[in-house]
Formats: structure tokens, sequence, C-alpha cells
């Protein structure tokens, strides 16, 4: 460990909570000589005091000191509170950077903040990027998913230690540009957004079999099989891990044991609103993040449940493997379907915004270290860089296996339903596919309402032009010039 003021860290870390910490000693243990400070000491003479020996890192007591430590350009990591916590951050740094130095938001920050961020620290010629990093804490140290957004130049100097520390799929860096500005904390943003989604579905498969009458083990055994085949991922085998977990205390599976109301940091909420300021529809996500909001609401379901009726939310199979298979196949299919909305979501934005995302290189970059990584990844992957789809059910491989899980899909949808079990997620994502595959919507008449009490306009089929019935007159139709 050196503790020398000068010029010798090739990177530095601001905030040495758990994230900032092990990032930290993640960059130490590939061989960088790492800058640290915190606001609050103790945690800096922490960490050097359990993981000094990790590395080479440079504990600073003040911003002076820390920025002095840096090789130029600094490449700073700001680890803090996003929001006022990130500026304030900022703040104390700027008078002491100089042009060409380097800023790395690592937060999970809203991406428009990182926008005006951006623009700001680029018109005092310093690079800001706003780098969405996925894995939690053991990510951090062992190797996260990476995706930073800012400028090319930039990336150029701060890209390769990013890339270094980042998570490898067969060799290969689970890091990659993604765009400037914001462009790598609304990847983020929309990560977690399908990863609301992947756990919606997750507890949906184990509500409608625990329903059907199988014991958490047998549950547990479920997915632990799941995850040997089309299914494997990261979520799919912990949660296995936590069926099979045993409270101490009562004996019971602590999944019956902990309370049923699960909190929300505000991603998946971001990730909702964005898609309907940019007209995308994600309603599988949108349902996850009301799920959620459905079992905090502990008043409306006090009420509902000592006022609604309705079946017991039980019911017995015909045959359990059948069951079993055709939970497999909703959760699979489900899972396609968010995918396929949150890649739409990035498309559109990146159009929005000139990013010019490579929608391919977003999910080679999730294929390991994140918490959304997954077997799918590598299909997905494999499917956007052999041309450019305008969805990925368009994809001849996913269409197919969509065409091959809906039978059991749809029958998981019915029996739930009919049995009182909600699946806001499986329906959803089932309700979606038919939509973009149908031929017909009934938008039709939703604009003849729409023109009816508000004179909207509509378009006809077999003419070009928008028209306008005379509903309070003779019902006469009339070209809008």
């Amino acid at each position: 460990m050196s503790s020398s003021p000068t010029a010798t860290a090739q990177v530095g870390v601001v905030g040495l909570a758990v994230m900032g910490r092990n990032l930290a000693r993640n960059f130490a243990n590939h061989g960088h000589t790492v800058a640290l400070y915190n606001r609050t000491q103790a945690r800096t003479d922490d960490l050097i005091a359990a993981h000094g020996s990790d590395g080479n890192f440079v504990p600073a007591t003040s911003v002076e000191e820390f920025v002095a430590s840096l090789e130029r350009p600094r490449r700073i990591i700001l680890m803090v509170q996003a929001g006022a916590g990130t500026d304030a951050s900022i703040d104390s740094l700027l008078p002491h950077l100089e042009e060409g130095d380097i800023v790395v938001d690592g937060g999970n920050a809203n991406y428009e903040d990182t926008r005006v961020r951006e623009e700001k620290l680029r018109a005092r010629g310093l690079h800001f990027f706003g780098v969405g990093i996925s894995g939690g804490e053991e990510g951090a140290l062992n190797g996260p998913s990476i995706m930073p957004g800012g400028s090319k130049e930039g990336y150029a100097q701060i890209g390769p230690l990013l890339e270094d520390i980042s998570a490898k799929y067969e060799g290969e860096p689970c890091c990659a540009y993604i765009g400037p500005d914001g462009a790598g904390h609304f990847v983020k943003m929309v990560h977690n957004g399908i990863e609301y989604a992947d756990m919606q579905f997750i507890a949906e498969a184990y509500d409608v079999l625990k329903a059907a009458g199988l014991d958490t083990k047998a549950i547990s055994d479920a997915f632990r099989e799941w995850n040997t085949g089309d299914l494997d991922s990261f979520l799919i085998e912990i949660t296995s891990e936590v069926l099979d977990q045993v409270d101490a205390s009562t004996g019971k599976a602590l999944v019956d044991v902990i309370k049923d109301a699960a909190g929300q940091k505000g991603t998946g909420r971001w990730t909702v609103q964005n898609a309907l300021e940019l007209g995308v529809p994600v309603n599988t996500i949108a349902e996850s993040v009301f799920a959620r909001s459905v079992s905090g609401h502990t008043d409306l379901r006090a009420a509902a449940q000592a006022n609604l009726s309705g079946p017991d939310q039980t019911f017995t199979p015909d045959d359990v493997a059948t069951l079993i298979e055709d939970v497999r196949q909703a959760l699979w299919a489900s899972k396609v379907i968010a995918y396929a909305q949150g890649l739409d979501l990035i498309r559109t934005g990146s159009l929005q915004y000139g990013w010019d995302i490579d929608v391919a290189e977003v999910a080679k970059i999730w294929r390991a270290g994140c918490i959304i990584r997954a077997r799918l990844l590598e299909r997905i992957r494999s499917e956007y860089a052999a041309g450019n789809l305008p969805t990925l059910l368009a994809a001849p491989s996913i269409s197919e296996g969509l065409a091959n899980a809906q039978s059991g899909w749809r029958r998981v949808v019915a029996d739930a339903t009919l049995a009182g079990v909600p699946v806001p997620g499986f329906a959803s994502a089932v309700s979606y596919y038919d939509s973009v595959r149908a031929e017909r919507l009934p938008a039709s008449l939703i604009q003849g309402l729409r023109d009816f009490f508000g004179a909207h306009t509509y378009q006809r089929v077999d003419v070009e032009g928008t028209f306008h019935t005379e509903w309070s007159a003779d019902r006469s139709e009339t070209k809008e010039a």
C-alpha cells in the first residue's frame, strides 16, 4: 500500500460504501493503483485496514489530496448517493480538475440528470460518463456488467480500465461503449426494468405451482431443473436457493415467513415513465412495477380481503408433470416478451436522442456479471447481430420458440385465472404477443369514439387522408384539408 500524495494512481474512487469499496478492490485486484476518498474518513480507514493488502491504494483525507494523487488525465469514479449527493461530489471536485479529466457516475442516476451533468462538464472541457453497473456488491468486486455512456474520446481513456474489471463471457468483457451522454444510464434503467419483470414472472411461477399443491421443496427442485435448460439464468439459480432456505426460528421455509410486500428503488418506475413518454408499450414491466405497489398497499389489500369474493386460489392439475412444463414454457415466453419490450425501448430511446446504440452489443454485455444474465442473451445477441430487427419477436429462433411455448403459456394463464391466482405478468405478456400479431385491433372503435365526442378525426383503410363524421348533425363524412 502506498500513502504518497504524488500522482501515482491510475483511477480514483469517491464513495466507499459497499459498492464503491468493492469496485475499488476490483481495480486493485487487477493491478491498478487506486486513489480513495470518502467524505467520512472512517470508511477509507476501514477499507485500508481490512483490504489494504489487496493491491496498491492511495488513501486521501481531502478532495485536494485525492485529486493530486491521480495521473493525468484523471479518471474519477463516483459511487455516491444519486441526486444531490452526486452533484455535491462533482462540485467539490471541479475546482481541482483540468481539461481532459474524466468523471464517472457509477450510481443509479436518472439518465436525464446525466445528460445535464454531461453538458455542464463538457462546457468546462471535462468528460462526464454516466455508467450503469449491474451485479450487486459481488459483481462490483468480482466483475460486473458495465454500461458506459459519454464521449468516445473519453472512453478511449476510461474504457480499457472498465473493460478490465468487468465480468467476462467466454473471454469477452461485459463492458462496451454504449453511446453519448445519458445512453449508459438509460440502458441500465431498462436493464432494471427487465429485472423487475423477470422477478415478477418467477414469483408468479412459484405462486401457480404452490396453488396447485406443490410444496416449497418440489418448487425449488423444479427451478433447479429449469436452470439446466433454456431458462438457465442467475435469477432462476438463486430462486431455487431462496426456496430451499429454512427459517431457523420456526422451521418453516423462509419464503413463508417473509412479509409479502416487495420494495423498489425507482428504476423500474423510471422505465415505465420513459416508455410512456416515448410511446413504447412495456406492459410486462409496468405490471411488475404495479404488482409491487399492490403488494405494499396494505389498506387496499385489507379492504379487498374483507369485501371481495372469488375462487379460493387453489386448483388440482390433471397431471403435475404437465403443469410444471407448462409453467416453464410460460416463464420462458414471458421472459422473452420482457426482453423484446425493453430492447424496443432502448432502440426507440436511441433514435430519439441520437445515441446510435448497438442492441447486439447491449445483449452481449448482459451475458455475464449482471442480475439478468441468462443463456437467452447469447441467442438475442446473435439474432440482433445477424440483422436489423424491428423487434426481437421477429427473430426466427425466437418466434419459433414462442410458437412452441404458447400452448402451455396459455394454459397457465387460463388455469390461474379460473383459480383466482393473480398472474398479471404472464397475462400481460401473452396479451402483448396476441396484440402485436393481430391482423386488426379494436383501436378502430376507439378512434370512432374519439371522433364522436371530441372530433379527433380518423383515417380509413381504403382511402388516403384524415376524416371526420358529423355525429351531431347528419352524420355525413368530411375529409379534412
